[in-house]
């Protein structure tokens, strides 16, 4: 049995999801799918759980920091019923109907891509003009010895838990590492970070890791940056890491956050003349084509593994085979680990402008003595903002804020950056009175648009 359609999207994450309606929506005839759940990763185990779940502790914490407020307590149950509502208790039959409705033909199963155009599923067998590959990512187990002998939660396990842990080994301090610790913390478990580079969050400024560092061990996470688990072993009803200084870290459960794999195995590739890169990954062009008539997107082109940009993605190469092609730009895509407080970033880090041989200027606001706005927000008010600019052009490089609420204003900078925007012109801009974004104005001002020497070479 063999069927024809306009395109066939394997995978239906966030990515794979705007793709396919985007085609659906231009009248075109669509085949999706799905080994798992239709809204992937991101609707089940990652984004939507994790950030519902950490809202009730950034509730109470935002309580017992303002003024003339009290009386916040954390109802785990509650928290884990509204988790489970929101990740629609595992079932997407809603989603299913919905894509059928739309007119896409829906199929549940693992596809394998046979040849140009040919991909089969459950026994049958689908054809297109169009592939679009969206698979995802997996969890990467870190090479730790004994680690398979010990209970491991990945980020599925800790996000859809139903009880919280007594005590939590957390391997690995980036975003994953860095939420998921807050959250357990906040609901009553003993949480120790390990992480192996000298901060948290090592892909952004030094500065960022070491702040967000900073506000979690004071409030009573045990965060331990460059230091790797070497080995794991039970000991009874205790799991033992063993660190690489010699010490011993007893836990109930290791939570791994050390990084994903793009999920190319057994798809297929090498029918179509796609060979994938070293950890798995899709190559792809400006407009997200890996070969002819075959697209990939999201965390399996591991061009920035965020749902973000999995969707924005999915419009790039959804427009490109509606024959509208635009080609896909990433400079100005915000960042944003959602702790408490939050951390975004946009643009480049000062290393990566470095790398490119540009000449940067920075500075590095501290808000609570600049703006009205912490003071109203909060007591004893705590948050700051990074700039990186490039004084030959006159434009921003880069920003980071460590502060409340920074994953809505990084926007701010975000625009600023993806546009060119000149600083003149940034510095003409008035912001809302009393707003966090009028740091932006602040920090602009601090920059020294005329040094010479900071920052590396022209």
């Amino acid at each position: 049995m063999s069927e024809q359609f306009d395109a066939i999207v394997i995978g239906m994450g966030p990515g794979g999801e705007v793709a396919a309606s985007r085609l659906l929506a231009a009248g075109r005839r669509v085949a999706v799918i799905e080994q798992e759940l239709i809204g992937g990763e991101c609707g089940y185990w990652a984004c939507i759980p994790s950030k519902t779940l950490l809202r009730p502790p950034e509730a109470s914490a935002e309580v017992e920091r303002a003024a003339g407020v009290e009386g916040a307590r954390l109802d785990w149950p509650a928290t884990r019923a509204w988790r489970d509502d929101m990740i629609r208790q595992l079932d997407d039959s809603n989603q299913v109907t919905g894509y059928e409705k739309s007119g896409a033909t829906v199929v549940k199963g693992a596809g394998r891509i046979t040849g140009p155009g040919t991909v089969e599923v459950n026994g049958h067998t689908l054809r297109a003009p169009h592939l679009i590959i969206a698979t995802g990512s997996d969890a990467v187990l870190p090479p730790v010895e004994g680690l398979d002998t010990v209970p491991v939660w990945t980020n599925r396990e800790a996000t859809t838990l139903t009880e919280i842990p007594d005590r939590v080994a957390m391997l690995g301090g980036s975003a994953v590492g860095a939420e998921l610790g807050g959250f357990l913390h906040r609901f009553g478990a003993h949480v120790t970070i390990v992480e192996r580079s000298a901060t948290l969050l090592a892909r952004e400024e030094p500065r960022v890791g070491e702040l967000l560092g900073e506000r979690m061990r004071a409030e009573g996470v045990d965060v331990r940056t460059g230091a790797t688990a070497t080995a794991a072993h039970r000991d009874g009803a205790d799991t033992v890491l063993t660190l690489d200084d010699g010490t011993g870290l007893r836990c109930d459960v290791v939570v791994v956050g050390a990084g994903r794999r793009p999920r190319t195995s057994g798809l297929g590739l090498d029918t179509i003349g796609v060979t994938p890169g070293e950890n798995g990954e899709i190559g792809v062009d400006e407009h997200c084509r890996a070969a002819e008539g075959v697209w990939a997107i999201g965390d399996v082109t591991a061009v920035m593994p965020f749902t973000h940009v999995a969707k924005y993605q999915g419009r790039i190469a959804a427009d490109a085979i509606l024959g509208r092609p635009h080609p896909a730009t990433y400079g100005g895509i915000p960042r944003v680990v959602f702790t408490d407080p939050e951390v975004a970033a946009v643009g480049l880090t000062q290393a990566q402008a470095a790398q490119q041989g540009r000449r940067t200027t920075t500075t590095e606001l501290d808000l609570t003595g600049a703006l009205a706005r912490p003071w109203t927000y909060e007591q004893n008010p705590w948050g700051h903002l990074g700039l990186l600019a490039d004084p030959d052009q006159g434009v921003l490089l880069g920003a980071w804020a460590v502060a409340p609420m920074a994953g809505e204003w990084i926007h701010h900078a975000a625009l600023a950056i993806r546009t060119a925007i000149p600083i003149e012109v940034l510095l003409d801009q008035v912001a809302q009175f009393p707003t966090y974004s009028e740091g932006f104005h602040a920090a602009l001002e601090q920059l020294d648009l005329t040094d010479t020497d900071h920052g590396g070479p022209r």
